[in-house]
């Protein structure tokens, strides 16, 4: 079940390259040279507004994601939110990929007000006309883990967040509850591995319920 993984370096990518099957290379898609945490891993630098040709593979998850504040820009974070992922999606596609799964967001809708909404909601469309045997998408609300131990800068709106929610997530309905990204990994690589044909659509309730309640922040 050879892999491809873009987002490596985020909270739900490492837990994904932590869980995948390390019976076959899982290829790490990156911008920049980084260690891999397992010998089964192959690294490889690329620009995702560039991609070279990618290693055959049967399956492919994408974790890509920024926020509008880290970004910049509305137009620098669709340049990752969409233009990346499905960048990435269609390479993956050319090779042979059939099974992918992607971490899109709480509340996704190509028609919401929301830009950010709006963003990954059309990412999500253009997904489903790529003709991928199995896409699943992922939609996590706020996550949950510890970016400082990954170097990725600190996102104070989401640590605000987490501070606020994580005391009230027992009082919260669990499709708002603060999400750990291994929950979210756990559930995209269970999804992927077993395969269902067609589009799968994982709420953050769903994962949180798969989790037996684990998925919630620690306080």
């Amino acid at each position: 079940m050879s892999a491809l993984l873009a987002g490596f370096t985020g909270l739900v990518g490492q837990e994904i390259a932590k869980q995948w099957t390390r019976d076959e290379p899982l290829h790490l898609l990156v911008r920049r040279d980084i260690k891999p945490l397992h010998a089964s891993h192959r690294v490889h630098v690329v620009d995702f507004a560039a991609l070279p040709p990618l290693p055959r593979a049967t399956h492919a998850c994408c974790a890509l994601g920024t926020t509008i504040a880290q970004a910049g820009s509305q137009a620098a974070f669709r340049a990752v939110d969409f233009d990346a992922v499905l960048a990435f999606a269609r390479a993956a596609r050319a090779a042979g990929v059939t099974h992918f799964g992607t971490v899109s967001a709480l509340g996704a809708d190509a028609t919401s007000g929301s830009f950010y909404s709006r963003t990954k909601g059309e990412a999500e469309a253009a997904l489903q006309t790529l003709g991928f045997r199995c896409l699943v998408l992922a939609r996590p609300s706020l996550l949950s883990g510890d970016r400082a131990a990954l170097g990725q800068p600190t996102r104070l709106g989401e640590r605000l967040a987490l501070a606020l929610a994580s005391p009230l997530a027992p009082l919260l309905p669990r499709a708002w509850r603060p999400i750990a990204a291994a929950t979210v990994a756990r559930a995209l690589v269970r999804a992927l591995q077993q395969a269902a044909p067609g589009v799968q659509v994982l709420s953050s309730a769903a994962m949180q319920t798969q989790a037996g309640g684990r998925g919630q922040a620690a306080p």
